[in-house]
């Protein structure tokens, strides 16, 4: 009987994993790469809201942001990591990005949590949050 959930868990946590893993395993690898000029811009972007990001080389920030996003994507997509691990991974970085977004000027409208047309790329994450919440859901089930 266990056996049978863990294949049907698994089978619902399948789209999920891939399609977020894919997400983050491309970010990583765009990151990797990254110049000078966009390390800065990265880091000088999260350091308005997080300031002690802005402490680092902006290149280390951003080898370090890359290395976290192809950590979170090799989490969501190696099938043996466990539900909960991947969703802790998943809901940490995600609650980062929402916090970007509640307290980066210009991206919400005034006096409303409505994105502005430059605020959809953070408020987008959400989906993030509400994929990694299901996935600690799932896994502390499976722990029953």
């Amino acid at each position: 009987m266990a056996s049978a959930w863990a294949r049907c868990s698994a089978a619902r946590q399948l789209p999920l994993r891939l399609t977020v893993g894919a997400f983050f395993l491309n970010s990583g690898l765009t990151k990797l790469g990254a110049d000078e000029a966009t390390s800065e811009r990265l880091q000088q972007f999260a350091a308005t809201t997080y300031p002690f990001l802005g402490k680092h080389d902006a290149q280390k920030f951003v080898r370090l942001l890359s290395a976290g996003e192809l950590a979170i994507a090799a989490t969501l997509l190696v099938p043996v990591v466990p539900a909960a691990v991947a969703g802790v991974a998943l809901t940490a970085f995600s609650v980062g990005t929402i916090g970007l977004y509640l307290r980066t000027p210009g991206m919400r409208e005034e006096g409303s949590l409505r994105p502005t047309e430059q605020g959809i790329v953070l408020a987008k994450d959400v989906w993030m949050l509400g994929i990694g919440i299901s996935l600690i859901a799932e896994g502390l089930n499976g722990h029953r």
